[in-house]
């Protein structure tokens, strides 16, 4: 049970950065562009996991080479993220900006899910989980507005 608490207020806590990472990322985009602004933060995020990767021993960097190819060019998704809140966020405010991408990542996460892609054990989509995809896709249209 505590190991369930704490991986849940890990998730928590991923989201809490993200929501903060996306007002920040959307006002330096104004400023220098979306492309920059990408570049800005993962040369930024790269320098942080190298000093994080250091201190942790290298843990198995060495199997790099052992990764498939959209594991290797999986920073491409993060440079999409980057563009496409550089552009919603100051043209629909942090939350609408925010509630798009967590309804982005719901729908993808459920198809990951359902098949089993990347890796990930199947998890079907049954009835329970579509309600509770309904009812966070009402909230978040509430929210909108």
């Amino acid at each position: 049970m505590f190991e369930i608490i704490i991986t849940v207020l890990i998730g928590v806590l991923g989201g809490i950065v993200v929501g903060v990472q996306a007002p920040i990322a959307g006002t330096m985009s104004q400023r220098v562009g979306g492309s920059a602004c990408s570049l800005i933060v993962h040369v930024s995020g790269a320098i942080a996991a190298a000093i994080i990767l250091v201190i942790r021993g290298g843990e198995n960097i060495q199997n790099w080479h052992s990764l498939s190819w959209y594991m290797l060019g999986s920073g491409v998704f993060g440079v999409i993220l980057h563009l496409t809140l550089s552009y919603t966020l100051p043209r629909l405010g942090a939350t609408t900006a925010i509630v798009l991408i967590i309804i982005g990542q719901l729908a993808m996460g459920m198809i990951i899910d359902q098949f089993g892609l990347f890796g990930v054990a199947p998890r079907p989509v049954d009835q329970w989980r579509m309600l509770a995809a309904i009812l966070l896709i009402a909230g978040a249209y509430l929210m909108i507005q």
